[in-house]
């Protein structure tokens, strides 16, 4: 078997792509069949198992013979499952630094379907506790938290640009991807119809272009190593605007946020899931959205 966590808030969006829905337990989907590709699941249980037991410390000798380091996923039964944690080697928490190694120690998790039933699987997806990927913030400089869902897709999925690369940051205001991308040592020409934090604009590497990004054609910049977006608009626009890029053969490589209006829309992203090179994912910082990359194999 295999369970799927959904974020919090996006069990219906999880449940819409999910197959072989076996049980919901909370905000963790229990199924049959192979692995699936998911969207929306914050962390995958790749090899979940139930376990009966009569005791804490018959549930904690369990766990230790299947794995040695657990994160606890609760949604009943809170006292004794913290009861049973307690008996597990401990899990110090996991912050990492922007571009640091990630943690080597593999994680599994656990959770009490009752209170002598446990359901584990001694492997996930994540090296992070139920893929909670939390990092050492710089509170600061940047002038939003968006910087956060860059350094997430930088250091946790390695999908990044390389020093000296062209890119450009579409909807860039107040300027959080632009200052990541500067950081990076990229060439950053930020386009936005609002103004750039003074301190972003003033930053050696970047060029402002005041306009709206939709009105931009390939030809205006040329060849770019790489396109990103994190623009508000609707999902649909968003996918106008890639595919003209993507006709132009000024750019292959992509970084967006699909940005939901009211309710989630399905039907566009499944049209993004169709084109080919393609990933998307609902990040642990993204809200609302989720974040597409389209990085084709070099050649």
């Amino acid at each position: 078997m295999i369970a799927y966590l959904a974020p919090e808030k996006f069990l219906p969006e999880l449940l819409e792509e999910l197959k072989d829905v076996k049980s919901v337990h909370g905000n963790l989907v229990l199924t049959d069949g192979p692995l699936q590709n998911s969207v929306w699941a914050q962390n995958i249980w790749l090899d979940a198992q139930i376990i009966p037991f009569e005791s804490i410390s018959q549930a904690s000798k369990a766990l230790k013979g299947l794995g040695k380091l657990w994160a606890c996923y609760t949604v009943e039964n809170h006292r004794r499952a913290q009861l049973i944690q307690d008996q597990l080697p401990k899990l110090r928490p996991r912050v990492l630094d922007f571009l640091s190694e990630l943690p080597e120690d593999n994680l599994g998790a656990w959770t009490l379907l009752d209170k002598n039933t446990l359901l584990a699987s001694p492997t996930t997806n994540s090296r992070f506790p139920l893929g909670d990927v939390k990092f050492n913030e710089d509170k600061k400089t940047p002038p939003s938290r968006a910087y956060l869902k860059l350094w997430e897709l930088f250091t946790v999925y390695g999908i990044r640009p390389e020093p000296g690369q062209k890119v450009v940051d579409f909807g860039s205001c107040p300027g959080g991807w632009t200052w990541v991308l500067q950081r990076m040592g990229c060439e950053v020409i930020s386009i936005d119809r609002a103004p750039l934090e003074p301190t972003i604009a003033a930053l050696p590497g970047v060029k402002f272009m005041k306009t709206n990004a939709f009105n931009v054609k390939p030809e205006d910049l040329g060849r770019i190593d790489w396109f990103y977006s994190d623009i508000i608009c609707y999902p649909e626009k968003l996918l106008e605007l890639v595919q003209t890029w993507q006709a132009s053969g000024l750019c292959s490589n992509f970084v967006c946020t699909i940005k939901f209006q009211g309710e989630t829309d399905y039907k566009t992203l499944k049209k993004f899931l169709q084109m080919e090179h393609t990933r998307i994912q609902h990040l642990h910082h993204n809200k609302h959205e989720v974040t597409v990359w389209i990085k084709p194999p070099l050649s």
